[in-house]
């Protein structure tokens, strides 16, 4: 139904915190820049040890689903080897010494408005994978495949301004202060597309984004702005799809298949700097946050910064963190280890206190009470996977459709047992794709 999607939960806000603290900029001494920022195939080193390097310098790239990685300080390469990374592994890395210069690339020049307005879809595509530029709302896709894979196959843009999760204000704040890159990011999106209307869609707790986009809007734009009501997970892009055009993807499904695309707000202002400004994605901007953060605020940081050098510039913690997460609370990632970089698709980092976190170690009996059933967005049944994943019934959970969990959290957060579905559901997905992999293989030898 148009207006609504299923299920969702309400959890508190927290936005209070860092809302009203204006972007600042980051200099970090030494960024490590990990081979593997997104979806697809790892970049391949295009530079070695000894190395001098300079802002928007390409210094990785590679075949197939790949886009490349670029120098975000200047300085020297130091190391060209495994780090830890914010997903909990180690991966290959470039270290940059910073030299405090930030001196830029001499191929990173603004383009002529002229040649901006000649350019065709196939330009600012190219243009948009030779900047690096991935989704910077979710899973980090290519945006380059993202628009080809769309071309002739949409006819609706949707722009991500929801930020539905707690605590997190990156973006609100990116539409407050750079608003014009975003409606300009958009209107290349559509003219890549060759459509010539967008959607931005911005929760009703984010008032003076919508009247600020609205008065940058020019006349004739084709754009739009809906502001929608505040529910966590609207900024999921299959519940984004459902509120503003009453379309629902299929179980399984992509959003294409019901002939829409979905781009972030960041994802929109990263297009117009590169096509603009020929800059690549070398800074995005990041909210530090949390009961347990000295000075919650927004900074725009290179990519490859360490978690260690983001705190320290929110002056530390003021009490010892019960969880540091990056990302927000539902769907962040737990880190473990200071050292491991900020990536393209960082948009916070969230130190909770004890009182934040509340968790409960022991998990009490389900009560088949139905709560988590009701808030799940995607239609699933979240008691009975959970059964079947502690079973490790496979077969009986690819037919509860376990694959199109998007581990939202929202069925953690509703929970009265607390039990941790979403960590039982990631593990189950974990195992069947693993499966998958060695039945696929097994087929290849036959």
């Amino acid at each position: 139904m148009k207006r609504a999607f299923f299920g969702g939960v309400h959890p508190k806000g927290y936005k209070e915190l860092s809302r009203e603290a204006a972007i600042v900029p980051l200099h970090p001494s030494v960024v490590s820049v990990a081979m593997s920022q997104h979806i697809g195939a790892p970049c391949q080193p295009l530079v070695k040890v000894g190395d001098r390097v300079t802002v928007g310098q390409k210094i990785g790239d590679g075949q197939g689903l790949c886009v490349p990685v670029h120098a975000s300080v200047s300085g020297t390469v130091t190391a060209i080897e495994a780090r830890p990374h914010p997903g909990g592994n180690l991966q290959t890395a470039i270290v940059i010494e910073s030299d405090g210069r930030d001196t830029l690339c001499p191929t990173v020049k603004p383009r002529d408005p002229e040649a901006v307005a000649a350019m065709s879809a196939e330009d600012l595509i190219a243009v948009i994978r030779e900047a690096g530029i991935t989704g910077m709302g979710g899973a980090g896709f290519p945006t380059h495949v993202k628009l080809s894979g769309a071309v002739g196959k949409v006819d609706t843009i949707l722009i991500n301004g929801a930020e539905c999760e707690p605590y997190i204000t990156a973006d609100h704040r990116l539409m407050l202060e750079r608003g014009e890159a975003v409606l300009g990011g958009v209107g290349f999106i559509m003219k890549a597309l060759g459509l010539q209307e967008a959607t931005i869609g911005i929760e009703g707790n984010k008032l003076d984004a919508v009247e600020h986009l609205k008065s940058l809007l020019p006349a004739g734009s084709g754009i739009h702005i809906e502001t929608l009501k505040t529910r966590y997970p609207q900024g999921a892009e299959k519940q984004l799809i459902q509120r503003i055009t009453g379309r629902q993807v299929p179980p399984g499904g992509l959003p294409a298949d019901v002939k829409v695309t979905v781009f972030n707000v960041a994802t929109a202002s990263a297009i117009y700097d590169a096509v603009t400004e020929g800059k690549p994605l070398t800074h995005r901007n990041v909210t530090l946050t949390g009961g347990a953060m000295a000075r919650p605020l927004n900074v725009n940081a290179p990519i490859g910064t360490p978690i260690e050098h983001l705190i320290k510039m929110a002056g530390g913690f003021q009490s010892q963190p019960q969880r540091l997460l990056m990302g927000g609370p539902m769907m962040g990632n737990p880190q473990y280890d200071l050292t491991a970089p900020m990536f393209k698709g960082t948009n916070c980092i969230l130190a909770l206190t004890d009182a934040e976190a509340a968790i409960q170690d022991t998990e009490q009996t389900c009560l088949r009470c139905g709560r988590c059933v009701n808030a799940c967005p995607m239609h699933l049944m979240p008691l009975y996977m959970h059964m079947y994943a502690e079973k490790r019934a496979w077969h009986e959970l690819e037919g509860y459709n376990i694959m199109d969990c998007m581990e939202c959290g929202s069925c953690n957060y509703i929970c009265p047992a607390r039990i941790h579905l979403v960590q039982s559901f990631r593990m189950a997905k974990f195992e069947i794709r693993g499966l998958a992999a060695k039945q696929k293989a097994k087929e290849g030898k036959a």
